[in-house]
């Protein structure tokens, strides 16, 4: 390992702060079973071979820029530190223009558990601040699932997220776990012939609506007037399923 060429840096897990606001707490915990079923001595050589990538911001503060899930996995095991490969050194830029740059560069994800940009100031500043997206978890199980392999572009798995919450209520998500899987499942796959290459974000979602890959009315899960309910089948507690189409009224 060259790690004068790699720039590489050992840093407390407490102290690493993130670039984006969310994780999926089920991927988390995935990650966390993962690290519990290896031996102790594989443990100790992934942590040595892992290097998060990372910037070095005002107050000589590291930034990581990816691996979000695990760094938190890693923190709520108890790891103390790991590597980091540097890839830029911004230290000497202030707040205000750090994340201004951070920004243009596509290296920081903003937004909230509810797809809602937050400002600067709102990020969070330790991994242990980081709040649940239960879409991004689900997104993290359609990729290994096998639906579609991961995607280097930055933060695309955000991307699929904010496609599933706009045709998945978040209580079907919560209540029906499995199916909301399988539905989410049924978009990428009718994703892939109704829209190009892949599931196209939110006017994809439309698009399969409108052609009828919706059922019981315009997305799944949500909650159905009195009228709407008599007809669908599918209605538990106020939740739509997934394959189930409303009766003719």
């Amino acid at each position: 390992m060259r790690a004068a060429e790699e720039r590489l840096v050992e840093a407390k897990l407490s102290e690493l702060r993130p670039t984006q606001v969310t994780v999926g707490y089920d991927e988390v915990a995935f990650k966390r079973r993962q690290w519990v079923e290896r031996a102790d001595e594989e443990n100790c050589r992934f942590i040595f071979e892992h290097h998060f990538p990372a910037v070095q911001g005002p107050s000589s503060y590291y930034y990581i820029v990816d691996g979000h899930h695990l760094g938190r996995a890693l923190l709520e095991e108890g790891v103390g530190a790991v590597w980091l490969s540097l890839i830029e050194n911004m230290s000497h830029l202030d707040e205000t223009e750090f994340w201004r740059v951070m920004n243009s560069r596509r290296l920081i994800y903003p937004y909230d558990a509810l797809g809602r940009r937050r400002d600067f100031a709102e990020m969070p500043k330790a991994l242990s601040e980081l709040t649940d997206d239960p879409f991004r978890g689900l997104a993290a199980r359609i990729r290994r699932s096998g639906e579609h392999e991961k995607d280097s572009t930055p933060f695309a798995e955000f991307q699929w997220a904010e496609s599933f919450r706009n045709y998945i209520s978040l209580p079907a998500l919560r209540t029906y776990p499995e199916r909301a899987l399988e539905c989410a499942k049924k978009l990428v796959r009718e994703g892939s012939s109704t829209c190009g290459a892949r599931f196209g974000g939110v006017e994809c979602a439309k698009k399969l609506v409108r052609e009828g890959s919706s059922t019981c009315g315009a997305r799944f899960g949500g909650v159905l007037d009195h009228s709407s309910a008599e007809r669908c089948p599918s209605v538990r507690n106020g939740v739509r399923l997934c394959d189930e189409r409303p009766t003719a009224p």
